[in-house]
């Protein structure tokens, strides 16, 4: 055997690209740089995910619905979180196909009790969600995005606010210390330089026109009147709601080749897209396929619309109801890939590498067998036996792909939902899309991969 054949072969996806896939990489990538600016919460997502699967024949389902093959579904779990399948023509007793996405990204969100105003100014306290650098949130234009359960006379109104999308919207902003001034500043910690209680966002500096002599705070006031007018609100309201401020620029082509896109929330709506897409462009498959989008993996996955709950598992189990089948028997027969991310290598800061088992950009859909941290804490690790039939799923159906791990042995480290699916005896392993920067406000991918990681997950499902 030559040595092309013995060695494992790196090369970019630009040295494997058929035409077909050359023709479909750039009108793919216009498609998902949409779905990224409207989904910019896990909430507007799953607004979004719902039109489009309706778009497509779904239809919401409840488990007194009758299913038969070809049947396209899908079940919103608060708000937050969405499944979707299509009835396979084998019983549930073979086991389902899964994809399994998150939708949250991080974020600054707005406390419970946050309006303060200050020497002249109005503000939003905060505190950020999941793990950001916060400096790096400073002195960028960011939209207010949420709901607001609005109580009064013992009714409660669920109120949308979406402030900063559009070109005339205001914008925020978190502001900066100037350099002139930030000698002390310069010296601290990188996670220090901004801390979490400077995480104060800018709302506005017009006081109120009212005659309230009781009243010291008219530019606070000024801000209650305007939020009053547009939404029914009164300060008590910001105890039942839930708003964040997200950055207030949409994605966008890099580069003079347009190869690759920048945006925020690519991990992981970069993997929920793909997934989503491949459920939705099934007719009838073999297997029964299932497409999840959750919640809260940015912040461990808990709570009641995070995958370390049962509503997944729940889901099932009313599927195969409709066959009389136990749950655990459809699961334990069951497979996953886990869509998540993994951390493209970036040569300006190579050191954070090893190069031999990091993914590159441009060399397709990343295969992770494990994630987690120091000795493998916290991840699932896929099996050999697994590896092997993803392995030569993706060799057979020509789907570029390499594989990665997520930066040095102890020099940091990360998960997916891939534990949760595994915990529920699943055969699970982590495909997604390789990301630079990722967690900052803008991340950036290769349109290649993306591609890539959609052609994985519609030949997974319909292999």
């Amino acid at each position: 055997m030559t040595s092309e054949q013995l060695f494992y072969d790196k090369k970019t996806g630009f040295d494997r690209l058929t035409d077909e896939d050359k023709q479909g990489i750039q009108t793919y990538a216009e498609g998902y740089k949409k779905f990224l600016d409207e989904s910019k919460t896990e909430r507007d997502a799953v607004l979004e995910i719902a039109r489009m699967a309706e778009s497509k024949g779904f239809r919401a389902w409840t488990r007194d619905d009758t299913l038969r093959p070809g049947d396209k579904i899908y079940r919103i779990n608060r708000h937050k979180g969405i499944m979707l399948a299509v009835i396979g023509e084998k019983s549930l007793a073979e086991g389902v196909r899964l994809t399994a996405a998150h939708l949250d990204a991080p974020r600054v969100d707005i406390r419970t009790v946050p309006l303060y105003e200050d020497n002249g100014m109005a503000f939003f306290k905060t505190h950020y969600y999941g793990g950001i650098k916060k400096y790096q949130w400073t002195a960028i234009p960011l939209e207010l995005r949420g709901v607001v359960c609005v109580c009064e006379n013992g009714e409660v109104k669920r109120v949308q606010v979406r402030v900063g999308d559009k070109p005339t919207d205001p914008k925020f902003v978190i502001t900066d210390l100037l350099p002139h001034l930030a000698t002390e500043q310069m010296t601290r910690k990188a996670t220090e330089v901004i801390k979490g209680e400077g995480l104060n966002i800018l709302i506005g500096s017009v006081p109120s026109e009212t005659v309230d002599e009781k009243c010291s705070e008219k530019i606070k006031l000024a801000i209650m009147e305007h939020l009053n007018r547009e939404y029914g609100m009164t300060e008590a309201d910001f105890l039942s709601a839930e708003l964040c401020c997200v950055p207030a620029f949409d994605a966008c082509d890099i580069g003079f080749d347009r190869s690759m896109i920048g945006g925020y929330g690519h991990d992981d709506r970069v993997c929920a897209y793909p997934a989503l897409m491949a459920v939705l462009d099934q007719k009838i498959p073999d297997d029964t396929v299932i497409t999840i989008l959750t919640d809260k993996e940015e912040t461990g996955s808990d709570g009641n619309t995070g995958l370390n709950s049962d509503y997944l598992r729940y889901f099932v189990a009313d599927l195969a109801m409709q066959e009389g089948l136990e749950p655990r028997h459809v699961l334990s027969r069951s497979a996953c890939l886990s869509a998540d991310v993994n951390a493209a290598f970036d040569p300006t800061f190579a050191s954070a590498y090893e190069a031999n088992n990091a993914s590159f950009l441009n060399n397709g859909v990343v295969v992770t067998k494990y994630t987690g941290s120091g000795g493998k804490g916290g991840t699932s690790d896929a099996s050999a036996e697994f590896m092997g039939r993803i392995r030569s799923l993706l060799d057979k159906k020509k789907v570029l792909w390499q594989v990665g791990e997520l930066g040095k042995v102890d020099g940091g480290g990360g998960g997916t939902v891939a534990k949760y699916i595994a915990n529920m005896n699943v055969d699970v392993v982590d495909v997604g899309v390789p990301v630079l920067s990722m967690h900052a406000p803008f991340e950036v991918v290769s349109k290649i991969d993306v591609y890539m990681a959609y052609r994985a997950f519609y030949e997974f499902f319909k292999d």
